[in-house]
């Protein structure tokens, strides 16, 4: 699965899942751009890694919430390295609370980063993918958007919602012969999973079949699969890479 000199923008890259992507992306010759919206020093420790790997890779600032800040981020990327090939949608956050308790400014700010800044990305992006040969939308939801989550009403909406984007957007670039795709990871090991108590991990594993947590490589491994020419004729997807959780 060699990306050597294809363009990959990564949205939110700086640090977990997203940094795994940008990361795996450069080692297998792709340009990378890491973007984040402040995590600076963090966005170049990932080029620095990337580039010590032997990859190319630049960190550009940009809000995805921001229309403008995507646009210039779009027109940077065109200035380095040209038309982008790979666009993966990964930024996202999290406001949890008991619905009864999630004010409309908790349910907004959840909308806006997680699916306005999908809607920002790929509109900016949307003429290169199309322009691209073998194109790939790639947008990054969870198993919660398929299951429904304790305290994430806002959140897995807006999981969710990337699949009904994803399958819509597919149709619309399948005539010229670019991809749009969802992967959908289960429960991995970072920061975020850290930060969960004890008893409420324990409780998760007991319904993974595998009975682990995913780690970052097993779902930057799947990203790049969806990247890669060889992923040419599926197109529409959710590909549920949670252990074997039902949904």
């Amino acid at each position: 699965m060699n990306l050597q000199d294809r363009t990959c923008v990564v949205t939110g890259s700086s640090r977990g899942i997203g940094r795994g992507i940008a990361e795996d992306l450069g080692a297998h010759g792709a340009n990378v751009v890491v973007n984040y919206r402040s995590s600076e020093g963090e966005a170049h420790e990932v080029v620095d890694a990337i580039e010590e790997d032997g990859g190319t890779a630049i960190a550009v600032q940009a809000d995805v919430c921001d229309e403008d800040e995507v646009e210039a981020m779009a027109d940077r990327v065109a200035d380095a390295f040209g038309g982008t090939d790979v666009l993966v949608n990964n930024a996202g956050i999290t406001v949890d609370k008991k619905f009864e308790n999630m004010s409309r400014e908790d349910w907004d700010q959840v909308m806006d980063v997680n699916l306005g800044g999908v809607y920002n990305c790929t509109h900016a992006f949307f003429d290169d993918l199309k322009d691209a040969d073998h194109g790939r939308l790639i947008n990054i939801s969870s198993v919660v958007g398929q299951q429904g989550n304790y305290g994430q009403a806002n959140y897995a909406t807006t999981k969710s919602g990337l699949f009904g984007f994803t399958r819509t957007v597919a149709l619309e670039l399948a005539r010229h012969n670019t991809t749009a795709n969802c992967v959908s990871p289960g429960f991995v090991k970072t920061d975020m999973l850290e930060k969960v108590p004890e008893r409420v991990q324990e409780k998760i594993l007991s319904r993974i079949p595998l009975d682990r947590f995913a780690t970052v490589e097993d779902i930057s491994g799947i990203v790049r699969f969806v990247a890669s020419e060889e992923s040419a004729y599926m197109t529409g997807q959710i590909l549920g890479v949670n252990g074997g959780m039902e949904w």
